[in-house]
């Protein structure tokens, strides 16, 4: 409430809560999910009461977003995060978890919390009975137990893409597809049960057509929170971040805006990960400048498109 009452003091509010975790109990399916659910509804209901409107979370085994580069170096001389599956393969996890740790320039990293991952060995070891369908299975049980409770007290769910949008580590990951957000909204056919649509995630597969899928979603009106930025595709399975603007990567973000505007989209939005410019040293993906920058550039965007439609 300390942080609620700080940002209303800077005429702003706070009604978007990224992120709250999800035990992995829950993914697996355990006996003990009931208990972590329990406390997943008192959550939702505490900060229901405190004015928050939308809650992304995401579904994802383990492992959060995953880069195998925190500060690949781009021609301009900015830095980026990079994903490269070949250098995945035969990478053991924990190996990747100590060389984020290392090169996060000190900071801790949202989905990388030490004590989610102080279990690795062990938890991965459970996730070999685990496939997709199984996972779909324990995402509906856990969708139909707090639903009720989302609507009651007026909190929307809102689901964050797999990032990358495929398995890792032979991982199951299954929010990562329009035909899976499909299923996944049906699963509890209630506006509370929505998407945090990222277009960075879903777009790290050249099978998602980011506007295409706002428009779709858009229109269902399940869209509850807009994670906006470009990403560069180098191959299959192989990107890294760029600035915001469409001419840096692969992404037409006018496009993207044009769905999100023509859809009436309402929602919350902001800009995504982005470069670490001038010398800042910050979470990587998370440098303030250029996300900044990203801002003032979706804004633009925004005003031109309204602009045109009138």
């Amino acid at each position: 409430m300390n942080n609620k009452k700080n940002i209303e003091a800077h005429g702003l509010e706070l009604e978007v809560i990224e992120s709250v975790n999800i035990h992995e109990d829950i993914k697996l399916g355990l006996p003990s999910r009931d208990k972590y659910i329990e406390n997943y509804k008192e959550t939702i209901k505490n900060l229901g009461q405190a004015g928050i409107k939308v809650i992304c979370y995401n579904f994802m085994p383990v492992f959060d977003w995953l880069r195998t580069d925190l500060a690949y170096k781009l021609p301009d001389g900015s830095e980026a995060m990079l994903y490269d599956d070949d250098k995945l393969k035969g990478l053991d996890p924990i190996d990747l978890v100590k060389s984020t740790e290392k090169n996060s320039n000190g900071f801790s990293l949202p989905g990388w919390e030490p004590d989610r991952l102080k279990e690795l060995k062990n938890v991965l070891k459970l996730y070999e009975n685990v496939d997709e369908e199984k996972l779909f299975e324990n995402y509906e049980y856990f969708l139909k137990a707090i639903i009720p409770t989302c609507e009651k007290y007026d909190v929307k769910m809102a689901v964050h893409p797999d990032d990358p949008a495929w398995s890792v580590f032979g991982l199951p990951r299954i929010v990562n597809s329009k035909e899976n957000l499909d299923r996944i909204v049906k699963m509890v056919d209630s506006t509370y049960n929505g998407i945090t649509l990222c277009s960075g995630a879903l777009g790290s597969s050249t099978k998602n057509n980011i506007p295409e899928l706002i428009r779709y979603f858009g229109t269902m009106g399940r869209i509850h929170f807009a994670h906006v930025r470009n990403i560069k595709i180098l191959s299959e399975k192989q990107f890294h971040e760029v600035s915001h603007l469409s001419s840096d990567g692969s992404f037409d973000m006018f496009e993207i805006m044009k769905a999100y505007h023509d859809t009436g989209f309402e929602g919350y939005m902001r800009p995504d990960h982005g470069r670490m410019i001038w010398n800042e040293k910050a979470r990587p993906g998370y440098g303030l400048y250029d996300r900044a920058l990203g801002v003032t550039y979706l804004n633009g965007l925004w005003e031109a498109i309204k602009k045109m439609s009138k």
